[in-house]
């Protein structure tokens, strides 16, 4: 009976020794680890990597750790596992900011220029969109009549595009546009016309006036190759002494020649409009098929433009104008329509479709 418990009592001790072995091996190991990360210097990539592996990998370090400290009493657990839990989260760390510092390395490398006489690399050179071309054009013919450039805003009031322009409240001339309102104050609306810049100019300036008011418009119209619920305008205005149609004629001539060549012509066909009196439609010669008939200006050969006439005598009055002292003409024009006639687009809706392959083309145009 003494031998078997002197025999167990010492199985017990060495039982601890080796534990204490153990959980002495594992600690001065991590040491070793936690010194050997911190003073690893790579040359590359495939040093970090190879690091990794050694450290981090299934056959790693940190994984035969593991397999031992399966083998550490419950007891030495808990300090031996927050002492592994270190372990891999600084050697993590460590190889993480190793792989960040080699890429920036590399990447400024790879931008210096070895050879400063070598020809730089071509560039690739956007285009602007050709409304903003066909609109600065404009601008710029209109700018050589003495006309400046008015804006407004596109959310406005019902006096601004309707009753100071002779629009009566109920009358069917506000029928003509079909218009964008705002729902919980039908006063509000969405301007369907650039005249509304020419009302806020009127209230604001005294003649002589020589504007053009370009901007976007709504309406609500079915999208085809010819028309869309938004598009842009360019509108006209001039008032002084002793203005004539004469005046307005020969100003829209010099527009059209200026912006589609010498060989343009112009006709003007009788109509109405509430703020114009008289009042007309501007056609140009289609460009597209040379005035031979196509599809754009449906076989006739002329394509319609602008609205334009003579200022009506109620629009100078509700602005605080002398009618019997002052006259004027004013214009309109929708700028997609202009656009498509001066580069040959055939459907409108291109110009909202961002199609690369169709922006490109106006490259030479900047």
């Amino acid at each position: 009976m003494y031998v078997e418990y002197v025999r167990i009592c010492t199985n017990k001790v060495s039982i601890i020794i080796r534990h204490k072995q153990l959980e002495r091996y594992m600690i001065n190991k991590i040491e070793e680890l936690l010194a050997e990360i911190e003073a690893f210097t790579p040359q590359n990539s495939a040093d970090v990597e190879a690091f990794r592996i050694k450290i981090l990998g299934k056959k790693g370090a940190l994984g035969a750790l593991m397999e031992e400290f399966k083998s550490v009493p419950a007891a030495e657990k808990r300090e031996l596992g927050q002492r592994l839990n270190h372990l891999k989260n600084v050697a993590t760390e460590r190889i993480n900011t190793l792989k960040e510092e080699i890429g920036n390395a590399a990447a400024m490398n790879a931008a210096k220029i070895d050879d400063m006489t070598r020809p730089g690399s071509t560039e690739s050179v956007g285009s602007r969109h050709p409304i903003s071309i066909v609109k600065q054009e404009i601008e710029s013919i209109f700018s050589r009549l003495g006309y400046t450039v008015a804006d407004g805003p596109e959310i406005e009031d019902d006096w601004h595009v309707f009753s100071a322009l002779n629009f009566p409240p109920e009358h069917p001339a506000r029928d003509m546009q079909d218009t964008f309102f705002i729902e919980s104050n039908p006063d509000v609306v969405l301007r369907t016309h650039t005249s509304s810049i020419q009302v806020r100019t009127m209230e604001r300036q005294k003649p002589p006036i020589r504007v053009i008011c370009p901007g976007r418009v709504f309406r609500n119209e079915a999208i085809s190759y010819r028309a869309h619920c938004i598009f842009h305008q360019i509108e006209g205005l001039y008032i002084d002494r002793n203005v004539s149609f004469a005046d307005m004629k020969q100003s829209l001539l010099y527009f059209a020649k200026e912006l589609f060549g010498e060989q343009a012509q112009i006709r003007m066909r009788p109509s109405y409009f509430p703020f114009t009196e008289p009042s007309a439609e501007v056609d140009v010669s289609c460009s597209i098929c040379g005035g031979k008939g196509c599809g754009v200006c449906k076989g006739t050969g002329w394509l319609e433009i602008m609205g334009c006439g003579m200022v009506d005598p109620n629009v100078l009055k509700y602005n605080n104008i002398d009618p019997n002292e002052f006259s004027g003409f004013a214009f309109g024009m929708g700028i997609e329509r202009i656009a498509m006639l001066k580069y040959g687009v055939g459907d409108l809706r291109l110009y909202f479709e961002n199609d690369v392959r169709f922006l490109n083309q106006f490259e030479s145009a900047l």
